[in-house]
């Protein structure tokens, strides 16, 4: 089994912090293609209350050990060079990056499926809950649309 490798931060995504990660990758000239998904929160109107923000939370060990089968099926099943994986605890704010997931390939194709499938399993597979928190500071628990 390979080693687990930390997915979680206690913060939203900066934009440089995903731009430094894309610049680290100049220097890997084996890599034909990168495709990244950035998943941001909306601040959607549910029964006329607008998000503000998501309280992420998970069952970190739980998530981390999934995280890794799942890396291990995607490098099975897909020619890549590497993948890298970030996903938001505590709260996000809307308009801020929550999830963060970038695969490199020799070739597009092996970037763009490994990229859908891995986002797909982590919002099926993994055990992270979202409670969206409204203007008027009430909540909900977040239910995945698909």
């Amino acid at each position: 089994m390979n080693k687990v490798k930390k997915i979680f931060q206690n913060s939203a995504i900066s934009p440089r912090s995903i731009a430094e990660s894309i610049a680290r990758h100049a220097s890997k000239t084996d890599i034909g293609a990168h495709q990244i998904f950035l998943g941001q929160i909306r601040s959607d109107v549910i029964e006329n209350k607008k998000v503000k923000a998501i309280e992420y939370t998970a069952y970190e060990d739980l998530a981390l050990n999934k995280m890794t089968e799942i890396r291990e099926d995607i490098f099975a099943k897909y020619q890549l060079t590497c993948m890298h994986i970030y996903h938001s605890l505590g709260v996000v704010h809307a308009g801020e990056i929550c999830l963060f997931v970038f695969t490199s390939s020799k070739h597009r194709n092996d970037a763009t499926l490994a990229c859908s499938e891995v986002v797909e399993r982590i919002k099926n597979e993994l055990p992270i809950w979202g409670r969206e928190i409204f203007e008027d500071d009430t909540h909900q628990w977040k239910t995945n649309v698909f």
